[in-house]
């Protein structure tokens, strides 16, 4: 049974108490350069939109009523110094011993590396800042086009306040061998980090890119809102991984959408284990002839962590295939929803849409949401979807334990072999590690 609103009663009608709203002005708005034009435009639809609230199909699973909107400041520039660093280990290779280009975001500012061969062949990857001045009118153009501020509040109010970003350009028919690397650090109490991710992979081109969002746990309350827009374009090739890793301080917000043109392909992996709560927006829209995706999730809650993620799989032209598999444990009190749509578009005959999402719940306390949905609109198409919620299989656990195997490790290979499906989709030995190191890290506690 899906659990109901809380509401209180007045008058025989019901009603809501809503969030406050953030203490950010219009001042806070960056003016400089040629995005001053569209963070004004993003600020605007930010002023004019409500906090989400429950009364929302999208938001009826995630209540914003305790977020503490009003504490919420930037930082402030020079005051990051005495912040926590980055972690060495967040800044080695995941995906072999090299790196085509790493760039670490802080809140005040970025450490930026690229490959000069790469640079050669026309291939941009850097910051924010440095593109709005040695890239404006490339800027300029993609930003806003994939993931638009009337997409959402908090994804407006990314738009208008979001100056740590990656862009990444890959020019036509270049093919990348080194991953990309990009990891977004957001320490600090009482602050808002925003990030804007912009990934652009011209037709016939290819390339990997990773990036990782973390900060370690502590006291207080922080927020990050992001946006993640990526363009495949024709016979292009993407291979994105993310790994969101916040403290258990951090309310985590992001609008995330990928464009796949005819016979792209995109293979889109997340894996979450941070934040106090998370509400994820990921929509992949394959809009040519052939195009194909596929997104495989992993998430892994305990205390009371609240993971929401919402995923679409739009099937805009014909002969596209999509594949989503999302697997998840919890433990403790904490929660987890996913929400899944497979949109099939008039016309788009001939499409191969499949999703599913498997859940384990380790602890009595601890409840998993899990919503597939189809929408069919074409009458040549195969679509299949599911969904699970169970609990360690007992046969298992009682066979390695009769070997000998202590209780709390055969609970450890259990659990891993759930998510082994999941690790089978990921080819870099560096994030399957740190996944499973994830998962022992949860167990352990």
């Amino acid at each position: 049974m899906q659990e109901k609103p809380k509401v209180t009663v007045s008058k025989g009608r019901r009603a809501q108490t809503s969030a406050k709203e953030f203490s950010f002005t219009q001042a806070d708005v960056p003016s400089a350069n040629g995005l001053a034009s569209f963070r004004a435009s993003a600020w605007d639809l930010f002023s004019k939109q409500n906090l989400p609230d429950t009364t929302l199909e999208a938001w009826r699973r995630t209540d914003l009523r305790l977020l503490p909107a009003p504490d919420f400041k930037l930082p402030i520039t020079g005051a990051f110094e005495d912040l926590p660093v980055v972690p060495a280990e967040l800044l080695k290779p995941l995906t072999g011993d090299q790196h085509g280009g790493q760039i670490t975001l802080l809140p005040g500012g970025s450490n930026v590396e690229l490959d000069e061969s790469l640079a050669k062949k026309g291939v941009i990857f850097t910051d924010f800042r440095t593109a709005e001045k040695n890239h404006p009118d490339l800027l300029k153009k993609l930003i806003g086009q994939i993931v638009k501020p009337e997409d959402g509040k908090f994804a407006a109010l990314a738009s208008a306040l979001s100056e740590n970003g990656v862009l990444l350009y890959v020019p036509k028919n270049v093919a990348v061998e080194y991953p990309f690397h990009s990891v977004l650090w957001g320490p600090g109490s009482d602050l808002a980090h925003f990030s804007h991710l912009i990934v652009y992979v011209e037709d016939g081109a290819s390339v990997t890119y990773v990036h990782e969002a973390a900060s370690p746990d502590e006291m207080g309350h922080a927020m990050h809102a992001g946006i993640v827009e990526l363009y495949v374009g024709q016979g292009a090739n993407l291979r994105f991984v993310e790994l969101q890793s916040w403290g258990r301080h951090v309310w985590n917000f992001s609008h995330e959408r990928a464009r796949v043109e005819r016979g792209g392909n995109l293979d889109w992996i997340f894996g979450a284990v941070g934040s106090r709560v998370t509400k994820n927006f990921s929509d992949l829209d394959l809009a040519g002839e052939g195009a194909q995706g596929r997104m495989s999730g992993f998430y892994f809650t305990d205390g009371t962590q609240h993971l929401d993620h919402d995923t679409q799989q739009n099937h805009l032209a014909p002969h596209c295939t999509s594949d989503l598999l999302f697997k998840g444990a919890l433990k403790g009190r904490s929660r987890s929803v996913w929400q899944g749509m497979i949109y099939v578009a008039p016309g788009a005959q001939k499409t191969d849409g499949y999703q599913a999402n498997r859940n384990l719940v380790l602890d009595d306390q601890a409840r998993a949401d899990s919503i597939p949905g189809l929408e069919i609109l074409a009458d040549d198409v195969r679509c299949t979807h599911g969904a699970t919620v169970g609990k360690l299989e007992q046969e298992p656990l009682f066979y390695l334990k009769s070997r000998g195997i202590p209780q709390r490790e055969a609970e450890r290979l259990v659990v891993e072999g759930f998510f082994d499906p999941i690790m089978q989709r990921i080819p870099f030995e560096g994030v399957r590690e740190r996944f499973q190191q994830a998962i022992q890290d949860k167990l352990s506690k």
